[in-house]
């Protein structure tokens, strides 16, 4: 049967493990290795790993270190960052990565989709929406880091990348990003009523019972989190960590409505 999944997420910039708040001041934490050995014996249900200076740094894909995250991780893993030709996603594929995320590269060359659907699977094939609220009310997407706007809302953008063969959208939320005060319900709502293909979400996410309130309106969902996994407590102290099995079980048992 399937259950929701509960994501790690981890950025990256410039091969160091740094964390965000709002997109902005990325703070050093250490050695993204260290974290995924971690989430290894932690038996994450999958880990995901966003290159956030490939793409506004104008490079590629840095394939030794995805190499290294791949060969490490005994966890689903999905990688985004600086991936603009099928060339690239392929190679990545070729080094054990599970999916890869697009974000970018989805608005410049919304072909990519396509041909990466085609060729490797949709499954394989996620599309990361990083969404802000307008002053006047409504979504607007952005990419780079959240510096250049798309000009248009999330919601019509989730059904073109479904037509267009994207296999799994991930909404991750600028405003909420690094302050663990709990997913926006409101924008995960909109989202979900555009869609029937799997859907994660990212930002917000303080607590188990964050992630436990998103499964119980959701069901079937992604539920990642970055701060709530190498944080502990209000003074974010950094910290790698994750439900055990047993606070996972009970978990899914509390919130997910069989």
């Amino acid at each position: 049967m399937l259950r929701p999944r509960i994501i790690a997420s981890l950025l990256i910039k410039d091969n160091g493990l740094v964390k965000t708040t709002k997109f902005k001041e990325p703070r050093y934490l250490g050695d993204p290795m260290n974290a995924v050995r971690i989430f290894n014996e932690k038996e994450v249900d999958e880990l995901a790993v966003f290159d956030i200076s490939a793409t506004v740094n104008g490079r590629g894909p840095n394939f030794k270190m995805i190499e290294n995250f791949a060969e490490e991780c005994r966890m689903p893993l999905c990688y985004g960052g600086g991936i603009t030709k099928v060339e690239e996603a392929q190679q990545i594929f070729s080094l054990g990565v599970e999916k890869i995320a697009l974000s970018a590269a989805a608005f410049k060359s919304p072909e990519l989709i396509t041909e990466l659907s085609n060729k490797v699977g949709a499954q394989s094939v996620v599309v990361v929406l990083d969404v802000k609220k307008k002053l006047f009310g409504g979504y607007e997407v952005y990419t780079h880091n959240g510096t250049k706007s798309v000009g248009k809302n999330p919601f019509e953008l989730i059904e073109k990348f479904q037509d267009l063969g994207a296999g799994e959208i991930v909404i991750n939320n600028i405003d909420e990003d690094g302050m663990m005060k709990g997913y926006d319900l409101a924008l995960v709502e909109k989202a979900r009523k555009t869609t029937i293909l799997p859907m994660t979400v990212l930002g917000g996410a303080g607590s188990l019972e964050d992630i436990g309130k998103l499964i119980e309106k959701f069901g079937i969902i992604g539920a990642a989190a970055g701060s709530r996994f190498v944080y502990k407590g209000k003074l974010k102290g950094v910290l790698i960590n994750y439900p055990n099995n047993e606070e996972k079980r009970e978990l899914i048992k509390t919130y997910f409505k069989l």
